[in-house]
């Protein structure tokens, strides 16, 4: 917490910000509408759903861009440095959402904003300025050009080193139809192209300072609460060594199992020059966001931050290049221009399974040969993409170059038109096989993923996490539904509330933070008070209403799918070898998935639920 005085304010306050005519209008979030969705996640497709006409673009003027924060994002409470960016994305064509940590969030509460919805298209490169509950359309042409730390560190010499920045690359600016938002010097809005839609509306950056308190109800119960929830949590053994080694530690894990994503899929198994204490050499300090208790993050000796799980083996094994320094290198680069990592690392070796193929030749490559483990070519095709040059600005375009290569559909590894960020193989793992066929963004880890159940725990144990009896064998199709159902309806109150997964129940230990501690945080914070049961429903709302916007954009049960390769080819390495995913027990699992979200067969949700959203 900082700044004084506090003073009174709304539950959520909402700048509306017209690039095209320069308005800003604020205004307050309806109470009852903060109690349906409570704040980031929740109140953005609220946002969105209102302001997103179906089929509309997702680079033109009239896409929505929301920023919006968590309820408890910046109060205090252990890891509330979370907020959400989501529209329409251009990379997959539907729901685009992406949650980034750092200092950005709460800096824009601490200075009066809780969320922005910008609309419309600025005639020149501009930033928003966020001070003192007003936002201001600043000249950014001075900045256009640059990559995320040179931006960043042109916006603090010129306004102060005092003030958050989120902002676009060059890839970005170039729309890159996977272009991510950054702050610092690795956390991104990395998924959904959000950064393209940045670009296509010539906004540069969000720059805050917060000159403002943040008014809790009740203060000194909730800093207690805070500092002895904070004290709870650094017992876990998880986040002990997440601590001293990050995500990295899950890399050892899955190629221990043979479930590494290697070689755009086609491989299970990778190098160990890849393993946590390998990446640690590497390693200067360890560090976090606002009021992380984690500390997951690497301050790297080569000029940057991580490498994250993912991005080791979206940029290392996926694509197959195995030195430690120069995986660390690529990562850098994408992060420094402003690129999703799990995009560009399965793009890429699509790319060369394509040339492998014979369906990618030299004249469409300039001359190039594509190749697994080439570091030197990877690298430049990375900077062409974000400068939209040769081969790159192809690549650029991302899956909707599945048109051009008839074919080659079913080995990109992508579910509705996104890439999978998880560096799992889940043709082994069926809860996560399901979680990702079902996200509504795409095949993403982060909507649903069941992580307990990679540990194979006792079933008695899985009975207490779930409330109700499960398989906890990874392989089994049996009761997946209930553990993806689970995960992510917790998930989605995790992000309406604004804090970090890494400390949710069910994410990577069952007894980090359940809805019990979110509801008293949150009464203590705001005043508001729900039950456990309010708070499932609100993640189950949030649930739907990412359904119905989907459906909009056309989506129906057979986008809720696997590659193909997961299902025709079966894994090659270790305890894994053999497996792949049965359409038959798949569709099996689907059906009982939709049954326990009270859709129907085709994954509709009912007309009550839909005339609900309609009312709003």
């Amino acid at each position: 917490m900082k700044h004084t005085p506090i003073t009174p304010r709304p539950l959520a306050t909402l700048a509306h910000v017209d690039l095209t005519t320069r308005r800003v209008e604020i205004s307050e979030t309806p109470p009852d509408v903060v109690r349906k969705f409570v704040g980031g996640r929740g109140l953005n497709m609220y946002y969105l759903y209102k302001y997103l006409k179906p089929n509309t673009d997702a680079l033109a003027p009239a896409n929505p861009l929301i920023l919006g924060t968590g309820i408890l994002t910046g109060t205090g409470a252990p890891n509330s440095g979370r907020h959400s960016v989501t529209t329409k994305s251009p990379e997959s064509g539907i729901l685009g959402d992406s949650n980034i940590g750092g200092f950005l969030g709460p800096e824009l509460r601490y200075a009066g904003i809780d969320r922005l919805l910008i609309t419309g298209k600025a005639d020149k490169p501009v930033y928003l300025y966020v001070e003192d509950g007003r936002v201001e359309i600043r000249d950014a042409q001075g900045y256009w050009g640059t990559n995320c730390t040179e931006a960043t560190t042109r916006f603090k010499n010129a306004l102060g080193a005092d003030v958050e920045v989120e902002l676009i690359g060059t890839a970005g600016e170039n729309q890159v139809r996977y272009a991510a938002t950054r702050y610092g010097l690795k956390n991104s809005a990395g998924r959904c192209g959000t950064g393209a839609v940045w670009g296509s509306k010539n906004l540069k950056a969000v720059v805050a300072r917060g000159n403002r308190g943040l008014p809790l109800a009740h203060p000194e119960e909730f800093f207690a609460k805070a500092v002895e929830l904070r004290k709870y949590l650094q017992q876990s053994k998880v986040i002990q060594v997440l601590g001293r080694v990050g995500t990295p530690l899950l890399y050892d894990v899955s190629n221990y199992l043979g479930a590494i994503r290697t070689h755009n899929s086609q491989k299970t198994t990778f190098e160990d020059t890849l393993n946590a204490e390998e990446i640690h050499h590497y390693v200067d300090k360890m560090l976090s966001c606002a009021g992380c208790v984690v500390h997951c993050r690497h301050r790297n000796s080569l000029g940057g931050e991580g490498p994250e799980y993912t991005s080791e083996v979206l940029v290392g094994a996926n694509i197959g290049v195995s030195d430690t320094a120069q995986v660390i290198e690529l990562q850098n680069i994408v992060n420094e221009l402003g690129l999703d990592v799990s995009s560009v690392g399965t793009y890429l070796a699509w790319a060369i399974e394509l040339y492998e193929r014979g369906m990618l030749d030299k004249k469409m490559t300039d001359g190039k040969e594509l190749r697994f483990g080439d570091y030197a070519t990877l690298k430049r095709l990375i900077y062409d993409i974000a400068a939209r040059r040769g081969l790159g600005d192809l690549l650029a375009e991302g899956s909707r170059l599945v048109d051009r290569f008839p074919g080659a559909e079913g080995f990109l590894i992508a579910i509705k038109g996104l890439p999978q960020s998880d560096p799992h193989d889940v043709r082994y793992l069926k809860g996560f096989a399901l979680g990702i066929a079902t996200s509504s963004r795409g095949a993403d880890h982060l909507r649903s993923r069941p992580t307990l159940e990679i540990f194979d725990l006792p079933a008695e144990f899985t009975q207490q996490v779930y409330g109700q009896p499960v398989d906890p064998n990874p392989t089994s199709y049996r009761s997946k539904a209930v553990v993806v159902t689970f995960s992510e309806t917790i998930y989605a109150v995790v992000d309406c509330v604004g804090i970090c997964k890494f400390i949710c129940h069910g994410f990577n230990s069952p007894r980090n933070l359940n809805y019990d501690h979110f509801r008293e945080l949150i009464y203590l914070a705001t005043g508001l008070e729900f039950s456990k049961e309010e708070l499932v429903n609100v993640g189950r709302r949030v649930v739907d209403l990412e359904r119905v916007i989907n459906m909009r954009e056309g989506i129906t049960r057979k986008d809720d799918t696997l590659p193909a390769r997961y299902f025709d080819e079966t894994m090659t390495g270790r305890k894994t070898q053999g497996h792949h995913i049965d359409r038959a027990q798949f569709a099996q699992m689907l059906d009982e998935f939709y049954a326990l979200h009270g859709w129907d067969k085709e994954g509709q949700p009912p007309r009550e639920r839909v005339a609900e959203f309609e009312a709003l």
